[in-house]
C-alpha cells in the first residue's frame, strides 16, 4: 500500500476549513513547516482514518474534534496491487465510511464493508505492520511503555521474522529439550498462571489464602490489643489532666484573672470615651477658628477690592463715554455713505434697464435675419428631399437584383452550351463546287453555298441540277433528357419576373440604376448639408425663431452712449459700495468698543454689589472689622484650651485594644478549661467502657494463638514458593538454551540493519533482545552499553533505523507499508542527521517514506519530494 494524497476538514485546529496534502510520491516525501502548522494533526487524522472505525467515539476520535465541535472528515488516496482507491471517513454527525475506485469513480464499499477493506490493508490494525512503522511525535519505540503495547509490537516483529526466516523450532532441534520444557511448564501450570500468579483452586493458592486469612486475623487482633493498651494509656493521661484542671485553686485563679481583666477593660473603655469627646470638641473648635479666620480675611480682602473697584469704575465710565461718542460719529458717516450708495444703485439700475432694452432690440433684429435664412434653408432642404424621394421611387422600379442577373447569365451560358452540344451531334452536309459548275445544289429548297456546312434533323432533300434529288436520313435516336427545355423555361420565367426581354436589357437597366443611385448620393449629401440634424430639427428651429416677436424694436438711443452711461453708473456704485465697506470695520470696531465698555461697567457694578453685600454700609465697616478680629481671638483661645485637654487625656489613656485582648484571653482560658474538663470526663467514661469490654473478650490470648497458626501457614507458603522458583529457574535455563540457538532468528533484521548502521557509526554492532526483538545493547570501542543508557539522539536514530529494516522485510514479504515519521528526529545533531537522511534515501528505493518535521532549516538537506498544505473544500 502506498499513500498518494491526504485531505482533512474540520479536524482539530482546522475548524470549519479543510486542507490537503497532494502529490505524495514513492521514495522520500517531506512536509516541513513551523509549529502549530498542522503536521501532527495530519498524522493523527491519517492514523484515525486507518485504525479508528467511523462509528467510534473513543478518546483518539474525540481529540480530532475542534473546540467548536462538528464532524471531522478525513480522506486519503492510496495505491495497491489491485488499483487506486479513495478512502473517506466522517465521524460523529453524519458518520460514514466509503471506498471509491479512482479509475472508474465507482463506489467499491461503504460502512462496515469499507472498514473491512481498510482492515485488509493494514492487516491487524495498530498491532499490524503499519502500526509498527508509523511513529508518533515523541515516541521512539525503545522507551518503556505499557505491557500490552510492548507485547503487541513484539508479536508483530516475531510473526514477521518467522514469515521471512521460518519457525524458531526449525533451528533449535532437540525433542528432549521440548519435552522437558513442556513438563516444567505443566508443573508450573499446576501451581501458577502464565504470568506467575498463584492459580486459583490449587494447593499453592489455598496455602496463600490460609496465610493471608491468618495474617488478617493476626493484624486485626494485634490492632485490638494495641487499641486496648492505648486506651489504658489515654485513660491515665486524661485522669491526670482532669485532676490538674479541676482543682479548686486553679478554678479560683482563673476567676480572679477574669475579674481583673474585666475591670481594666471597663476603665480603659471609659477613658477612651472621654478622649473621643475631647477630640470631637477639639475638631469643633478648629472648625470655628477656621471659620472666624476666613470671615476676617474675606472682609479685609473685600475692603481692598472695594478701593480698587472705585478706580476701575471711574476709568470704565470714561471709556464708555468715549465709545458712545465715537459710535455716534461712525453711525452718521455710515448713514451718509448709505444714502450715496442708494442713489448710485438707482442710477445704475436705470442705465442697466436702458442697456437691456437696447440689447433686446439688437437680438430681435438678429433673430429676424436668422429666421429668414432658416426658412430659405428649409425650403431648399424640402425641395431636395422631394427630388430624392422621387429618385428613390424610380430607382426601386428600375433596380434589378444582382443575383437574378447573374442567374440569367448562367442560364444563357447553359442554353448556349446545350445548343452547341446538340448542334455538334447533328449530321451535316457541305458542297465544294468546281470552277465550271453550272448551278447550285439546294437543300430543302435553300441553295448551299460553296463550302457551307448545314445540319439537319431526321431527313433532308438535296436537289442537284442536271442530276436529280438526293434524300438524306440521319437515323439519330431522339434525346434522352429535356435539360435544354427546362433551362429555356426557367429563363423565360426569370425574364418575366424581371420585366426584361433578354440579358442585354437587364444589364442596361443595372447600369442605369447604378448611375441613378450615384445621383441620389449627391442629393443625400446636399440634404445632409442643408439639414445636418434632419428636417424635423430644422423645422423645430424655424418654429422656435418664429416665436420671437416679429416686430423689430425701434432703436432711438445711441448704443455707444448708452453703454458709456451704464459703465459710469457702475463705477459710481462701486465707489459708493467701497466707501460703505471701508466704514464696516470702523463700525464693527466702535460697536465692539461700546460692547466692551458696557460689559466692563456691568461687571464692575456687579462685583461692587457683591463687595457691598459683604462689607455692609460704609459707616459701619470699621466696627464690623473690630468684631471679626475679636471673634477670631475668642475662637483661637477655645481651640488652644480644647487641644490642651485632648492632649492631657491622650497621654493618660490606657490602650483599649490591649485591655480588650487581655479580657478576651482571660475569658478564653476560662471557657477552654471548662470545655476541657467536660471533654475529659466524657473521654474517661468512654475509655472505661471499652477497656471493660475487651478485658472480658480475652483479646490478648486469642492474639497469641493466631500468631502461632500464622507461623505454620507462612512456612507452608514458603515451601510452595521455593518449588515455584525452582521450576521457573529450570524453565528459564531451558529458554536460555533455546535462545542461544536463535541467531538465525534475528539474522534478517541484522542483514538489513548492518549497512544502515555503517552510514552512521564506525565499528558498531547491536545486540537484540530475543524476547522483545528490539535493540538491547550496542558494542563500540570494545565496550558494551545498554540502549537505555544511550543519549536521546542515538536511541532515536536506532529506533528509526530498526523500523526502516523491518519495513524492508515487509516489502520483501510482499506486504509493503509506508514509513511515516512525525518529528522523529528531534535530538540528532547536524552531522548525524545528514547521515540519517542518507539512510532514508537508501531505503526509499522501493519504499514510501513520509516525514513530518518542524525543523525547516535542518530538513532542507533531506531533499526528496517536498509536500505542501493547500486549502481544500470537500
Amino acid at each position: 500500500m502506498k499513500i498518494s494524497a491526504l485531505r482533512l476538514f474540520n479536524v482539530k485546529r482546522f475548524a470549519g476549513r479543510g486542507v490537503a496534502i497532494e502529490g505524495i510520491d514513492d521514495g522520500v516525501n517531506v512536509l516541513c513547516a513551523a509549529n502549530e502548522f498542522g503536521k501532527s494533526t495530519s498524522f493523527e487524522a491519517l492514523h484515525a482514518l486507518f485504525f479508528q472505525p467511523h462509528s467510534s467515539g473513543s478518546g483518539d476520535v474525540k481529540n480530532l474534534r475542534p473546540y467548536s465541535g462538528g464532524s471531522p472528515l478525513v480522506e486519503s488516496d492510496i495505491a495497491t496491487g489491485e488499483g487506486r482507491f479513495r478512502i473517506t471517513k466522517q465521524y460523529f454527525v453524519g458518520r460514514s465510511a466509503r471506498v471509491t475506485d479512482l479509475a472508474t469513480g465507482q463506489l467499491v464499499a461503504q460502512a462496515d464493508e469499507a472498514e473491512n477493506f481498510i482492515a485488509s490493508l493494514v492487516k491487524g490494525g495498530t498491532a499490524g505492520p503499519a502500526g509498527l512503522l508509523w511513529v508518533r511525535q515523541g515516541v521512539t519505540g525503545i522507551e518503556r511503555r505499557s505491557r500490552s503495547e510492548e507485547e503487541d509490537e513484539r508479536e508483530v516483529r516475531r510473526t514477521l521474522l518467522e514469515s521471512v526466516q521460518g519457525e524458531v523450532e526449525a533451528v533449535t532441534g532437540g525433542r528432549r529439550m521440548t519435552e522437558i520444557l513442556s513438563a516444567t511448564q505443566q508443573a508450573l501450570s499446576e501451581l501458577v498462571t502464565a504470568t506467575g500468579r498463584p492459580k486459583a483452586g490449587r494447593r499453592y493458592a489455598g496455602a496463600i489464602e490460609d496465610r493471608d486469612r491468618l495474617t488478617e486475623d493476626e493484624q486485626k487482633l494485634a490492632g485490638e490489643v494495641t487499641v486496648l493498651r492505648e486506651k489504658l494509656d489515654q485513660r491515665a493521661s486524661a485522669t491526670k489532666t482532669l485532676a490538674e484542671l479541676d482543682r479548686a485553686e486553679a478554678r479560683q485563679e482563673r476567676r480572679k484573672a477574669l475579674e481583673a481583666a474585666q475591670a481594666a477593660f471597663d476603665a480603659a473603655k471609659s477613658q477612651s470615651e472621654k478622649l473621643r469627646t475631647a477630640e470631637a470638641e477639639l475638631r469643633l473648635a478648629l472648625e470655628r477658628r477656621e471659620g472666624a479666620e476666613i470671615n476676617l480675611l474675606t472682609f479685609r480682602a473685600a475692603m481692598e477690592r472695594a478701593r480698587e473697584l472705585r478706580q476701575k469704575q471711574l476709568s470704565a465710565e470714561d471709556r464708555r463715554r468715549q465709545a458712545v461718542d465715537k459710535r455716534r460719529e461712525v453711525s452718521e458717516a455710515i448713514a451718509k455713505a448709505t444714502a450715496e450708495a442708494e442713489a448710485a444703485e438707482a442710477g445704475e439700475r436705470e442705465a442697466r434697464d436702458l442697456l437691456a432694452r437696447l440689447d433686446a432690440a439688437l437680438k430681435a433684429r438678429e433673430a429676424f435675419e436668422r429666421l429668414s435664412q432658416l426658412k430659405e434653408q428649409l425650403a431648399r432642404a424640402e425641395a431636395t428631399r422631394e427630388e430624392l424621394e422621387r429618385g428613390e421611387a424610380e430607382l426601386s422600379l428600375l433596380k434589378l437584383p444582382s443575383s437574378a442577373i447573374d442567374e440569367l447569365q448562367d442560364l444563357d451560358v447553359e442554353i448556349a452550351t446545350l445548343h452547341a452540344v446538340e448542334e455538334a451531334a447533328r449530321p451535316s452536309v457541305s458542297v465544294d463546287y468546281q470552277a465550271d459548275a453550272s448551278g447550285l445544289v439546294t437543300m430543302d429548297g435553300d441553295p448551299l453555298s460553296d463550302g457551307q456546312e448545314r445540319t439537319y434533323d431526321g431527313q433532308a432533300r438535296l436537289s442537284v441540277p442536271g442530276i436529280g434529288t438526293i434524300k438524306l436520313r440521319s437515323n439519330r435516336p431522339p434525346r434522352s433528357d429535356d435539360r435544354l427545355e427546362q433551362a429555356q423555361a426557367k429563363r423565360r420565367t426569370l425574364l418575366s419576373s424581371m420585366g426584361v426581354d433578354d440579358l442585354a436589357t437587364a444589364r442596361k437597366r443595372q447600369v442605369q440604376a447604378q448611375q441613378m443611385d450615384a445621383g441620389l448620393g449627391e442629393l443625400r449629401g446636399r440634404l445632409s448639408q442643408l439639414a445636418p440634424q434632419g428636417l424635423p430639427r430644422l423645422r423645430e428651429d424655424v418654429a422656435a425663431q418664429s416665436a420671437v416677436e416679429s416686430e423689430v424694436l425701434e432703436l432711438k438711443a445711441d448704443p455707444a452712449q448708452v453703454r458709456t452711461s451704464h459703465a459710469e453708473a457702475e463705477e459710481r456704485l462701486t465707489a459708493a459700495r467701497l466707501a460703505m465697506r471701508e466704514m464696516e470695520p470702523l463700525r464693527l470696531s466702535v460697536d465692539n468698543a461700546f460692547i466692551a465698555a458696557e460689559t466692563e461697567s456691568a461687571s464692575l457694578n456687579a462685583e461692587q454689589a457683591q463687595i457691598d453685600s459683604i462689607l455692609g454700609p460704609e459707616e459701619e465697616r470699621a466696627v464690623r472689622e473690630q468684631q471679626l478680629v475679636k471673634a477670631f481671638d475668642d475662637r483661637e483661645r477655645s481651640r488652644a484650651e480644647a487641644e490642651t485637654n485632648a492632649k492631657k487625656l491622650s497621654d493618660n489613656a490606657t490602650d483599649l485594644d490591649s485591655a480588650g485582648a487581655a479580657l478576651k484571653r482571660a475569658r478564653s482560658v476560662e471557657e477552654v478549661s471548662e470545655k476541657e474538663i467536660h471533654r475529659l470526663r466524657e473521654t474517661i467514661a468512654g475509655l472505661n467502657a471499652g477497656i471493660r469490654a475487651r478485658a472480658d473478650e480475652a483479646v490478648e490470648e486469642k492474639w497469641r494463638e493466631t500468631t502461632d497458626a500464622l507461623s505454620s501457614a507462612t512456612a507452608r507458603v514458603a515451601a510452595f514458593e521455593k518449588e515455584v522458583a525452582v521450576l521457573q529457574r529450570l524453565a528459564s535455563a531451558l529458554e536460555t538454551a533455546r535462545s542461544q540457538a536463535r541467531e538465525l532468528y534475528l539474522k534478517p533484521v541484522m542483514t538489513e540493519l548492518k549497512p544502515l548502521l555503517g552510514l552512521l557509526f564506525d565499528d558498531v554492532s547491536i545486540t537484540f533482545d530475543d524476547k522483545s526483538l528490539l535493540p538491547q545493547a550496542i558494542r563500540r570501542n570494545g565496550q558494551e552499553e545498554d540502549v537505555d543508557r544511550l543519549s536521546g539522539g542515538m536511541r532515536e536514530q536506532l529506533s528509526v533505523l530498526t523500523r526502516l529494516a523491518f519495513a524492508r522485510l515487509l516489502a520483501r514479504d510482499g506486504r509493503p507499508a509506508p514509513v511515516i515519521l512525525d518529528d522523529a528526529l528531534v535530538y540528532s545533531d547536524d552531522d548525524r542527521i545528514e547521515k540519517m537522511f542518507d539512510a532514508l534515501h537508501r531505503q526509499s528505493s522501493d519504499q514510501q517514506i513520509i516525514v513530518f518535521s518542524c525543523r525547516q532549516r535542518a530538513f532542507q538537506k533531506l531533499g526528496g519530494n517536498i509536500l505542501q498544505m493547500t486549502e481544500w473544500q470537500p
